[in-house]
């Protein structure tokens, strides 16, 4: 078994995403088939699965590692099950990668996979009066659009970003979106198309809003050592960064309606958004001057712009002049969400960073076609999730 200090992506796999009207289970059995295809892996061989949760799945019956652990056929496989909302599947990234540098496998299957409600998300049918979600939705009405409305208008008081600025955000995601064959918005939208569109939460538009989709993706994991027995080029998996906040946290997060106070205890130095890419800088020894591009949390299109900052792209208020000079798209000097992003792909919750590894894999391998970077040699993918889950996964060759 595997003890040294490296995790090597050997396959990577996806179903499309779109509104299909059937079970996670089978969206996450495509996916997870077509990435051990694409790891010349028999599912025989595999020894851990780790799912990613997704509650619509529904207690007790499909908790998502024996799931689709089942949906392949018992093989023996140790398993675990991941729910940390939009940070799931990187949780279940971080719990099978684990489990290889301990030495406890040398092959781990990765899923996410989900089957969303049409529309926007809500509340659960029923909740337990201290469960902030549940609160938020119960007190506030504050569906998730109402939240990023307010996240807006945070960067418009703060920085002089306009609604501009965030339809630049869908136009450049969009084009990307187009050349990629696994999105499900493929046409390109341009600005004014956005800033047509009817609001949903002042200053954002319908188009500045990601929608909720159908979806899956997989990855196997391997030790180096079980790597070098194979052939192909090998990507790295360097760092997944899962840490919390910490107190006092000054800026409202999701599905929180209130902030920490200061007036006894200074705030952080850095904070929660910030300290997940800086974490894992730290950990695979890199920082934002050594990326070549990123995937990043477009849930709506202002906060791709946040994104920009956190992980250090830019500092604090230039993110709208490195997206109007082009840095940020293909062609540019670190493109972000060269695979067109969750305003292409929508939602499909447990699966979404589990996406971004893929996408970030293909690059680094030279396989993205169209979309490809050039020269791409180290990727970050980062996302957050409610109740103070978030993540940054970072990859090279």
């Amino acid at each position: 078994m595997n003890a040294g200090n490296d995790v090597v992506v050997a396959g990577i796999g996806m179903h499309p995403w779109g509104k299909f009207g059937r079970s996670f289970v089978e969206y996450g059995r495509t996916a997870a088939r077509a990435a051990l295809a694409d790891a010349g892996i028999a599912w025989a061989d595999v020894q851990m699965v780790a799912g990613a949760n997704t509650w619509r799945g529904g207690y007790p019956g499909l908790v998502s590692g024996s799931t689709f652990a089942h949906a392949l056929g018992w093989n023996g496989a140790s398993i675990s099950s991941s729910f940390a909302a939009c940070a799931s599947g990187a949780q279940a990234l971080a719990v099978a990668r684990a489990n290889i540098l301990a030495g406890l496998c040398d092959v781990a299957l990765v899923v996410g996979s989900d089957t969303t409600p049409k529309g926007f998300f809500g509340p659960f049918q029923s909740g337990d009066e201290n469960d902030p979600d549940w609160l938020r939705f119960r007190l506030l009405g504050a569906t998730n659009p109402t939240y990023f409305g307010l996240y807006a208008q945070r960067r418009i008081a703060r920085y002089g970003a306009t609604e501009h600025d965030f339809a630049r955000v869908k136009a450049k995601n969009s084009r990307h979106g187009a050349l990629n064959p696994l999105a499900r918005y493929r046409a390109v939208v341009t600005e004014e198309e956005v800033l047509a569109s009817s609001y949903v939460a002042q200053p954002l538009h319908l188009l500045d809003v990601c929608a909720t989709s159908d979806g899956a993706a997989a990855v196997v994991l391997t030790s180096a050592d079980y790597a070098r027995t194979r052939t192909g080029r090998p990507v790295r998996l360097r760092a997944v960064a899962t840490n919390t906040p910490v107190y006092p946290n000054t800026l409202i997060e999701m599905p929180n309606f209130a902030s920490d106070s200061t007036s006894v205890v200074a705030a952080p130095k850095i904070g929660f958004k910030t300290s997940l890419a800086t974490t894992a800088y730290a950990e695979a020894g890199l920082g934002p001057d050594d990326l070549h591009l990123a995937e990043v949390y477009d849930l709506s299109t202002a906060l791709e712009l946040d994104w920009y900052e956190h992980i250090g792209l830019c500092a604090e208020g230039e993110a709208e002049k490195i997206l109007a000079d082009g840095r940020t798209t293909l062609g540019g000097s670190t493109p972000v969400n060269p695979s067109g992003g969750l305003a292409s792909f929508g939602e499909a919750v447990p699966a979404q960073a589990i996406a971004q590894v893929c996408e970030l894999t293909s690059q680094l391998r030279g396989d993205a076609g169209a979309r490809q970077v050039e020269g791409a040699r180290v990727g970050l993918a980062v996302n957050q999730g409610l109740f103070g889950h978030g993540s940054a996964s970072i990859l090279s060759v």
